[in-house]
């Protein structure tokens, strides 16, 4: 239950040689602990912001297996504003896997770094969702710099808190429940990898962005900016 500074320890899901199988039946497991965990609702609360729009671009950066863009895909489209969805991943098992998990998910899938993303790509609504703490911290400043310029509306980055009772959790529960072994694995490492508040101010301060962070249940970071 250790809380000192991040640790980079090793996450089996950035690893190469995992499997497109493996890759997927860790997402499936990590889809249901989000769900258990109620991890849309920090999601619904950023996107109801928009609700007056009819119609919005929208990125996700670390776009996994979709489930994120289908949650934004039905949050828009039950309020009848138009979407024009991109999913950007660096792995090449993300869009197959998300077009397995998601067939009615209309997206367009990017398979790149995101920095790498040509500069002339602007989006409405950029979100990033657990992938801030699969970056060491020269690069989470990086990216929020990133996010500021490639925003025109706003930006949410939703990631995990460095607490001791998030990582007790984490272990006892994946094993409580046999989640996959990657996601048994992965999840206390992303707990050391993750976010206090001191990091986040120390962050923004570096990258000279604007930008609220919020706590959320249960052991969340969203960190919201942009001319909004």
């Amino acid at each position: 239950m250790w809380i000192g500074p991040r640790r980079m320890l090793p996450e089996r899901m950035d690893d190469p040689a995992e499997t497109e199988a493996d890759w997927e039946t860790a997402l499936r497991d990590l889809g249901r602990l989000n769900r258990w965990t109620f991890a849309n609702r920090p999601l619904h609360a950023f996107l109801d912001r928009f609700s007056g729009d009819r119609a919005v671009s929208v990125l996700d950066v670390g776009a996994g297996g979709g489930d994120v863009l289908m949650a934004v895909q039905d949050f828009f489209g039950a309020r009848g504003i138009a979407t024009d969805l991109t999913a950007l991943d660096i792995s090449p098992h993300a869009a197959p896997c998300a077009q397995r998990r998601h067939p009615g998910l209309r997206a367009r899938w990017v398979t790149s770094d995101v920095f790498d993303l040509p500069e002339a790509e602007r989006f409405d609504i950029i979100l990033c969702t657990l992938v801030a703490h699969h970056l060491p911290d020269p690069d989470v400043v990086r990216l929020l710099r990133w996010l500021a310029a490639r925003a025109n509306k706003g930006w949410l980055i939703l990631d995990l808190q460095r607490d001791a009772l998030a990582w007790a959790g984490l272990w006892l529960g994946t094993r409580l429940l046999r989640l996959d072994p990657m996601v048994v694995h992965d999840s206390t490492a992303s707990v050391s990898r993750a976010f206090r508040r001191a990091d986040w101010q120390r962050f923004l301060a570096e990258s000279g962005v604007a930008a609220k962070v919020r706590t959320s249940f249960p052991y969340r970071w969203a960190v919201t900016g942009g001319p909004m």
